[in-house]
């Protein structure tokens, strides 16, 4: 059992980061949300990457985007750049790590896509070659880390930089930030009602989905074989 202490101690701590945070961060957050649902609105893409458990937080994020974080709502393009493990694996391979998620932003990033770079540190040289590579492709590139200054927060056009004394506690913050994001974006979308209507599959009859019938076909006719 962890001693009372050092539990005390690091609790006191991220209370008090993400008492900080909110003071000084919690519009921008929800400008971020806002922006990045008219992005994804009209067809754009978000792009996430980070390293270690930052890149877990990356995943997280966009599998709230393509799911759903709270409410119900049409999926959204979303990409965790970490995630493709044969990319990751030939691209660190024939170009090494620092190009890891560079190539992949000039493959998958279009103009006025999103992309959002996690680090704790804001140090990481994998992270900045993409934050270059998403400038060079017109991305609005968005870096959330530890505290200023840092290269990866000179690097983005906009960054939340949290203060906090340890890894973890950054780390843990991250997490927040994440949700709050989720939250405005949700705020800032369309209504789901109507939207998964349209895509949803027709209802089950005696457990057979029954299509419609401008749906059914007849079955092709085969020419002759010669």
């Amino acid at each position: 059992m962890l001693p009372i202490d050092p539990a005390h101690t690091h609790c006191q701590a991220l209370e008090q980061a993400v008492a900080a945070f909110r003071r000084t961060h919690a519009a921008h957050v929800s400008a971020w949300g806002e922006e990045l649902a008219e992005v994804l609105r009209d067809g754009g893409r978000l792009l996430a990457a980070g390293n270690g458990g930052s890149a877990a937080q990356a995943q997280h994020l966009t599998a709230e985007l393509l799911g759903r974080y709270q409410g119900e709502r049409p999926p959204y393009s979303a990409i965790a750049l970490h995630a493709d493990t044969s990319a990751v694996t030939a691209i660190g391979n024939d170009y090494g790590f620092a190009e890891l998620y560079a190539r992949q932003v000039a493959a998958h990033g279009r103009r006025g896509d999103v992309l959002m770079l996690l680090s704790t540190s804001g140090r990481s040289e994998n992270l900045l070659t993409a934050a270059a590579a998403g400038r060079r492709a017109g991305l609005r590139v968005w870096a959330l880390t530890g505290p200023r200054p840092n290269p990866l927060a000179t690097a983005a056009d906009d960054a939340l930089c949290v203060t906090a004394a340890t890894t973890a506690t950054v780390q843990e913050v991250h997490l927040v930030a994440v949700h709050l994001l989720c939250a405005a974006f949700d705020a800032a979308g369309p209504s789901a009602a109507g939207l998964l209507a349209a895509t949803a599959p027709p209802p089950a009859v005696d457990g057979q989905v029954r299509l419609p019938a401008a749906e059914h076909t007849s079955a092709p006719e085969m020419s002759p074989e010669r």
